[in-house]
């Protein structure tokens, strides 16, 4: 096999990268500026602005927070991988190696979680992640009750895209219950609904230090690169058992592999977590894999199954990372600057008019923006941060029932319970209507807001097939506060971000003041997942402003140092038919390619996360 045209090796070699923050060699003039957007933030606000003054300071934010809040925990533990082969470099692998051909390891199944706070390192002592009582603040300050909350300018079509995407990004290595001989006990508080038996969670299996300097680091089991792992599988049994000799996926009659392969998924990763609103996501890119096939086929009869199953992926993932920048993103954080600044990461200050007729003209991201500029690690390993975990528990979008209707006239099928849309329920679910009126359904409802008291009752006390009930809030509560990441006001200063100095500072609502003081007594306590969700929003804006900072650091980074979505972003390695595949389509094109009855529910919805219409 001939070389693969354009597919080039990263530019910086990592291994044995210093355990530290990235160092800070940009340009004088770069850190000045950085500095002042960094005031203007502080003492102003960059919503307060106006969209190009802000777009400004959100940019240098980012050059601030890339070049002091990257911490690299070490290498990949495992042996050292044979150089790339032709094959390796041509495509995406099962398990995400050689991405980075300098480091064929990096990002790859097995490796270590980074972090985004220089000094905070270390796995939370027991009476860090004790006090206080995880349970108790899951009671007082999270339980919805009977009264949910939405989030009215999203559907839950958006609360299970993030899901999807986080299977694609993370997952720790835990121990199963059973085998755990190390777990957290968390007491029940008095009054517990659910009983007096203490609440046992396994720690999370600690990684020893790669060596002098570098301190205690979490394993994933998942790779970190955008590659689809959450469809085309982390594992060669799996991967291999779900493809077609021609390189399309087998789906069965509901749209997914067939059911015998569910057997080979990893039980302890996030197969147990799978669910009707997943099961949309995963039929509906999978059937993309499958038309992108198809039309590679008929452009290029000669090209080998293999090439083109692997071209397909790259085009598939490519396209998904397109809608989570200037689809959902927007969606969820949609302040005129943000989508700004989100539609730049992707198109480049100078607008997806110029890239669609120039392409990527400039070699620089902030004018052509991401894809197709060069690979770019900012001098430390490409990682996913225990921070960025952090501010991605979320399962407050999650309703606690789903109302099935009908696409034709929005008549009621019939109301299903969330614990009703779980494994290993999906596939039976998945019958109780045509996909498109599921499709419907979760485009026209909405998710919960990311508020307090908005957690699902039905994640609060989860029945699964072997053991006793879980409390996912609580579980929350511990793995953010195990993993050493620090509460929330020590959250703040590590972005160089104003403290609070009590609760009403936090919240300017003393009801709820009160409430957080009453369970925490001192605001330096206070959970960072809490403080999350009781801080007050920018104007458009889903989550946090605090969780906003990591997100303008890592959103861009998981673009910049992927090698398939910057120099390796070309024709000669996605074909020309692949890139013009990226170029013109949409999460609006997805659904209506594959479903073309949604149309009148899609018509001038400006967003296709945003609610659908309703005949």
């Amino acid at each position: 096999m001939p070389g693969i045209p354009g597919v080039t090796a990263s530019t910086t070699a990592l291994q044995g990268a210093p355990p530290q923050a990235s160092p800070d060699g940009r340009p004088a003039i770069t850190r000045r500026l950085a500095g002042v957007a960094e005031y203007v933030d502080r003492h102003i606000g960059w919503e307060r602005v106006g969209r190009w003054p802000g777009l400004a300071v959100l940019l240098g934010l980012r050059s601030q927070l890339r070049a002091k809040n990257l911490v690299d925990t070490g290498p990949h533990p495992g042996p050292a991988l044979p150089p790339a082969t032709e094959a390796d470099r041509a495509g995406r692998t099962v398990l995400g190696t050689y991405n980075a051909t300098t480091d064929p390891a990096m990002g790859s199944v097995g490796s270590r979680f980074g972090r985004n706070m220089p000094g905070y390192v270390q796995p939370g002592s027991d009476a860090d992640v004790l006090q206080p009582n995880p349970r108790l603040v899951s009671m007082r300050l999270l339980d919805r009750g009977d009264d949910f909350t939405p989030a009215t300018t999203l559907n839950l079509l958006a609360a299970a895209w993030i899901q999807f995407e986080v299977h694609d990004w993370f997952n720790h290595r835990t121990i199963p219950a059973a085998e755990a001989t190390e777990c957290w006990e968390i007491e029940r508080p008095p009054g517990d609904p659910v009983g007096d038996e203490p609440i046992s969670i396994p720690r999370t299996p600690v990684l020893p230090p790669a060596g002098p300097g570098f301190g205690p680091a979490y394993e994933s089991i998942t790779t970190f690169w955008w590659d689809g792992s959450q469809i085309y599988g982390d594992n060669p049994a799996y991967s291999n058992a779900i493809r077609l000799p021609d390189g399309r996926i087998d789906l069965d009659e509901t749209g997914l592999p067939p059911a015998a392969t569910d057997a080979l998924l990893d039980p302890n990763g996030s197969a147990p977590n799978f669910w009707v609103g997943l099961a949309l996501i995963h039929s509906l890119f999978l059937r993309e894999h499958n038309a992108i096939c198809t039309r590679l086929a008929a452009a290029y009869p000669q090209m080998d199954p293999e090439r083109r199953y692997t071209v397909a992926r790259l085009i598939n993932c490519a396209l998904m990372a397109k809608i989570h920048t200037v689809d959902w993103t927007p969606a969820i954080i949609a302040h005129p600057t943000t989508v700004a600044a989100l539609r730049g990461n992707w198109f480049g200050v100078l607008g997806e008019g110029v890239a669609r007729r120039y392409g990527h003209v400039f070699g620089n991201e902030v004018l052509s923006g991401i894809p197709g500029s060069r690979t770019d690690f900012n001098d430390v390993a490409f990682s996913l941060t225990e921070e960025f975990v952090a501010i991605y528990r979320m399962h407050p979008l999650m309703p606690d029932e789903v109302t099935i209707r009908a696409l034709a006239d929005d008549e009621v099928i019939v109301t299903r319970t969330l614990s009703d849309l779980v494994m290993p329920d999906v596939r039976t679910r998945l019958a109780d209507a045509p996909m498109a009126d599921l499709l419907y359904t979760f485009g026209t409802a909405n998710p919960g807001a990311l508020d307090l008291h908005n957690y699902p009752v039905t994640l609060q006390n989860l029945r699964r097939p072997v053991g006793p009930p879980i409390d996912l809030a609580t579980i929350d509560l511990v793995r953010v506060r195990e993993r050493g990441v620090p509460r929330y006001n020590e959250f703040r200063r590590q972005l160089r971000l104003k403290p609070k100095k009590d609760f009403m500072d936090l919240t300017g609502d003393r009801r709820i003041a009160d409430e957080l003081e009453s369970v925490y007594g001192d605001i330096e306590r206070l959970d960072l997942m809490i403080g999350l969700y009781a801080e007050p929003r920018p104007a458009g804006f889903g989550f946090s402003d605090t969780a906003f900072r990591i997100f303008i650091l890592m959103a861009s980074r998981r673009l910049t140092c992927d090698r398939f979505l910057t120099e390796d972003f070309t024709s000669e390695v996605y074909t020309e038919v692949g890139m013009a595949w990226i170029r013109d389509n949409s999460m609006r094109s997805v659904l209506l390619r594959h479903f073309p009855t949604l149309a009148p529910a899609l018509r001038d919805v400006p967003n296709p996360f945003a609610p659908w219409n309703v005949p």
